[in-house]
């Protein structure tokens, strides 16, 4: 599988997760829980895969992203009775992380691919998410589960258009 179908592939997982969390605001924090650790989880995996992958250019900050969604994950599923605040900051540190990281990487792969503004414009997306979790953590599980959701599916979206560029390009190479 080539990193276009990865990232193809995560920017779908990020869709579908991201409508999920939309259609049902009202439901308990557990299945919030359940949502973003399941993200966080398949996020990192795919970008550990991109990042290992000897055909891509690895990256440090991918590698890392990886190792911080899964770790993100699966904290989230060992401690399933947290409360609502914690879990608010939890995804919000999450998001500055990926964010973080996820411009890093862009700007690591500018000469590598084009198209590379789009993953920073998902670093950027985390980023404004997370600092919108800090700003407003009262907002409560039904309002993180809506912002969780749209930007899951944005970002999910953008990742899908710059899987589809990076594979038009290299079936054009």
């Amino acid at each position: 599988m080539d990193a276009a179908t990865f990232l193809i592939i995560r920017g779908f997982v990020g869709v579908t997760l991201g409508v999920l969390a939309m259609m049902w605001p009202g439901v308990t924090i557990a299945a919030l829980v359940i949502i973003f650790g399941l993200y966080a989880v398949l996020d990192g995996v795919m970008n550990l895969v991109l990042g290992f992958r000897r055909s891509y250019q690895r990256s440090w900050a991918q590698l890392l992203q990886g190792f911080v969604g899964i770790a993100a994950g699966i904290l989230t599923f060992v401690w399933p009775g947290i409360t609502a605040l914690a879990l608010v900051l939890f995804i919000g540190a999450w998001a500055v992380l990926t964010g973080v990281l996820e411009v890093v990487t862009a700007v690591r792969l500018r000469k590598a691919i084009d198209g590379e503004w789009l993953l920073a414009l998902s670093g950027m997306m985390s980023l404004i998410f997370g600092i919108l979790v800090f700003a407003f953590p009262a907002a409560g599980a039904v309002g993180i589960a809506w912002i969780l959701g749209i930007y899951a599916a944005a970002s999910g979206f953008v990742l899908v258009s710059l899987g589809l560029r990076l594979r038009t390009r290299l079936v054009a190479a």
